[in-house]
């Protein structure tokens, strides 16, 4: 723990409140969306353009953070937005309000990446990466286990009230707003550059990043494409005739794992290596989706999802502490907002490349297809040089 700044500790609180308010809602906004109105077309639109505005995004506020040479008000503006959002959405029931309300919430997202995970690098050594990413997930996914607990809670005694769920979302997002404004920039011994910087300034970025970001980008967005949402895992298991509270449960279950483990595995990763930590965490996601394609009884699903959170602990931290660790210093922010950017439009199309496959082939198809590909990644992550060996190569 002595390896956890101050700084480290705000952040992560910061991103404890903000996903708690994120994940009180997340259970219910299909549901709460279809009851003002929306139609499943519409809600597939207002996900995707939402998505598709964090993504674009990070890499230009993460270059025009590094340019400033100024975090704290990336962050701070980031969750703000984020936390206004919550209420937004329960005011007003117009659709255009709706999608205002819910491209803030991303936008946000889009702002505060890039110079938050900068901020949590510049706390660490290339010797400390794991543990301090490890420890911010850690706390970041303990408000996806206390968000739908909440939410399971206030719905027991308050059955289908799920406007004022959104202003109660609201508290914890003030909290993290609160906490933003104790960090404190640190002072830079030279000026930063002035210069103007373009939306799309995550393509500049590639063609100027070193050789091993990009073969180490390559490899994660190819993944990307085949880690579709986990609502496919969740469907899966509603299939099988398990009940809702027990699906919800599981989900719950794997976020509590997700939680305990990114921290420990962090300090694993300083020790082993992070790149051996991540190919493990891609040898579990295959194991898992390979498990999910023939899975039948809820105790088996339960296990496999907690291979699922150890798979997530060993790969989410452990890929921004790879980047930052071969990137220069004064790029930080910029390549992994250029990677988390990237990895949103992926992430898009992976959902829609499953959920072909799921239609066409059926469920277990759509899982094998998964689980073959990661496979055939595990050699190709095999064969990068360890990020020690690749620093800025």
């Amino acid at each position: 723990m002595k390896h956890l700044t101050r700084t480290v500790w705000i952040l992560s609180l910061i991103s404890l409140f903000t996903d708690t308010a994120s994940e009180m809602l997340y259970p219910v906004m299909p549901i709460y969306l279809q009851s003002i109105g929306f139609s499943v077309v519409l809600i597939g639109v207002l996900e995707g353009i939402a998505e598709a505005t964090a993504g674009l995004s990070k890499g230009y506020f993460g270059k025009l953070s590094d340019l400033s040479g100024k975090r704290a008000p990336f962050v701070r503006l980031g969750y703000a937005l984020s936390a206004v959002s919550k209420p937004m959405m329960a005011v007003f029931t117009y659709p255009l309000w709706v999608f205002l309300a819910r491209t803030a919430d991303r936008f946000g997202k889009g702002i505060r990446t890039g110079a938050r995970d900068a901020i949590l690098s510049d706390e660490a050594t290339p010797q400390t990466k794991g543990r301090v990413f490890g420890f911010h997930r850690s706390m970041d996914t303990l408000g996806a286990v206390l968000g739908p607990l909440l939410a399971l809670l206030f719905l027991h005694f308050y059955p289908q009230d799920y406007r004022m769920l959104f202003f109660i979302a609201f508290i914890p997002g003030l909290l993290a707003v609160g906490a933003s404004l104790l960090l404190r920039d640190k002072a830079h011994p030279t000026p930063p550059a002035h210069a103007k910087v373009s939306f799309f300034a995550a393509f500049g970025y590639w063609k100027e990043s070193p050789h091993s970001y990009k073969k180490l980008i390559i490899g994660l967005l190819v993944f990307t494409l085949f880690n579709s949402s986990d609502v496919f895992l969740l469907l899966k298991i509603k299939e099988t005739g398990i009940d809702d509270k027990t699906v919800i449960g599981i989900y719950i279950f794997y976020n509590l794992v997700y939680a305990l483990f990114a921290f420990p595995v962090g300090i694993l990763a300083d020790k082993l290596g992070l790149k051996r930590i991540f190919i493990i965490g891609l040898v579990l996601f295959a194991t898992v989706y390979l498990g999910m394609a023939f899975g039948t009884q809820w105790y088996a699903f339960a296990m496999l999802f907690f291979l699922y959170g150890i798979y997530a602990a060993a790969t989410e931290g452990i890929a921004k502490a790879w980047i930052s660790n071969i990137t220069d210093k004064k790029d930080t922010a910029t390549a992994i907002g250029t990677f988390t950017g990237l990895q949103s439009i992926g992430s898009l199309l992976a959902s829609s490349l499953t959920g072909l496959i799921w239609f066409k082939f059926g469920a277990a198809a759509a899982f094998i297809v998964t689980a073959a590909a990661v496979a055939a990644l595990v050699v190709y992550f095999a064969g990068l040089p360890a990020p020690e060996k690749a620093a800025h190569g």
